[in-house]
């Protein structure tokens, strides 16, 4: 098919959802049990706090609620397995039995994936595309969840210095092909594969992260879901001189775009307002589909 048209991948099955991207774009809501996210750091690292948060946005309309438990932001530091697992297995735990919405654990780390999914999440969201832990493609192979590879250069403290590709989407696109072939190869199956790449982790402010936006469609060659995260991000901020929570328009039309332009699960804070967003895309694609028939 052309790379101008816009992909529909097969539908991804998790117990509490089937994702059928013929039908709409999902949205994945936010949900950071953390002291120092670069958004909301410390608003809900405590668990009551945080199931409540999760229940709202369930309610909002989150499609995925992606939970994590360690700062993915530039400059962060690691935390320990013992303590990323205490911030999110009982906030799972109780989310689990409360919400009809799949859980995604936000982790590059294979002791807090399995926990997690013990606990009851079902997709494993890593922002080091499997790299950082051996053990992670035998957790994921082993559960058969839906797996999210993200690109990121170097790691989340590293991330931002000496930024150097060709072509970023050349870039992006090879590092997907040997990912996805690592995966494949360590026993998760192709359908339970969805890409990110990576709006915010080691690309410029001034560029990148425009360009994938603009060039999101050339992901489709994979053959998987595309999933972007460009909420409240420093590219916005930076061109709209607006602190974090300040962000919302400048979000707005990120992910406006970003779904036209050919992602199909898009990562947010605020899910309401988002949403809304994406049936306004959507609608204007199902228009093209349409025409195009």
């Amino acid at each position: 098919m052309s790379e101008n048209q816009h992909y529909y991948p097969p539908p991804l099955v998790c117990s509490k959802k089937v994702f059928d991207f013929q039908q709409r774009s999902y949205c994945m809501g936010i949900l950071n049990c953390t002291p120092d996210s670069f958004s909301d750091g410390g608003d809900y690292a405590d668990v009551e706090r945080a199931v409540a948060r999760g229940v709202e946005l369930a309610e909002e309309g989150a499609d995925i609620l992606d939970i994590g438990g360690e700062s993915t932001r530039p400059g962060a530091e690691p935390v320990s397995v013992e303590e990323e697992l205490q911030r999110v297995v009982p906030v799972i735990q109780e989310l689990s039995n409360r919400i009809d919405v799949p859980i995604s654990i936000d982790t590059t780390k294979a002791a807090v994936a399995r926990a997690a999914i013990e606990a009851g999440a079902e997709v494993i969201n890593d922002i080091s595309a499997l790299r950082f832990d051996p053990e992670m493609i035998e957790v994921a192979a082993s559960f058969s969840v839906p797996v999210v590879l993200m690109h990121m250069q170097g790691t989340p403290r590293t991330m931002q210095q000496h930024i150097q590709y060709g072509d970023i989407m050349n870039d992006i696109e090879a590092f997907f092909e040997e990912r996805i072939a690592a995966a494949i190869a360590g026993g998760i199956a192709q359908d339970r594969i969805i890409v990110d790449p990576g709006i915010g982790f080691g690309k410029s402010i001034d560029h990148d992260n425009f360009a994938i936006i603009n060039r999101l469609k050339e992901l489709q060659r994979h053959g998987r879901p595309v999933l972007v995260g460009p909420s409240r991000k420093a590219f916005i901020g930076k061109l709209l001189d607006k602190e974090v929570t300040a962000r919302e328009e400048g979000t707005a039309a990120a992910v406006a775009l970003s779904v036209y332009n050919g992602a199909h699960i898009v990562r947010v804070h605020t899910v309401h307002a988002m949403c809304m967003v994406m049936r306004v895309a959507d609608a204007v694609l199902r228009e093209q589909r349409a025409a195009g028939d």
